[in-house]
């Protein structure tokens, strides 16, 4: 970036705070672990009608978009899953109790994972890629957080009608 239109340290720094705040917490919206929190575990492969998706495979599908996100953002050698069925199980509920728990458990390391990028002063949030086609790691983070809402947001209209949900 042409260091006369780079923005001020500060407000660099303003916005990764309010990156991380959006990547980990819920101000407009539920968090992850507010969607999931206390779900029955026989609820999880249901498959309410008219609906393309149970519990399970929102998770599976938001564990695998995450991780093909943090990938591409820190390695210029990644390779994506082929769209659509590399990014989502045909398995309407996990194996076990250990398979849902490894899911929950890369999410959050994950996450993590990403928000160390956004901690990383040698990281130019603004500046393209050197591959890719114009990605940066401010458009990554945005990507993160506006598809994990929208899934989280189907995980909760589920619950509602699984009647597995107070808000």
């Amino acid at each position: 970036m042409n260091p006369a239109t780079q923005p001020d340290s500060n407000a660099t720094d303003a916005l990764r705070k309010q990156l991380i705040t959006l990547l980990r917490k819920s101000e407009a919206h539920q968090s992850f672990d507010d969607a999931i929190k206390n779900l029955p575990a026989e609820l999880r492969g249901i498959k309410p009608d008219n609906l393309p998706y149970s519990i399970w495979q929102l998770v599976d599908h938001i564990r695998i978009a995450q991780w093909d996100i943090l990938e591409f953002s820190r390695d210029p050698n990644h390779q994506s899953p082929d769209w659509p069925e590399g990014y989502w199980t045909k398995e309407l509920q996990p194996s076990d109790e250990a398979a849902w728990e490894q899911a929950l458990n890369q999410i959050r390391q994950d996450r993590d994972a990403f928000i160390d990028l956004l901690n990383d002063p040698e990281r130019d949030l603004y500046e393209p890629f050197a591959y890719g086609q114009g990605q940066n790691l401010l458009r990554e983070a945005l990507l993160i957080a506006d598809h994990n809402a929208y899934h989280v947001g189907e995980i909760i209209i589920i619950r509602r009608l699984l009647n597995a949900w107070q808000s």
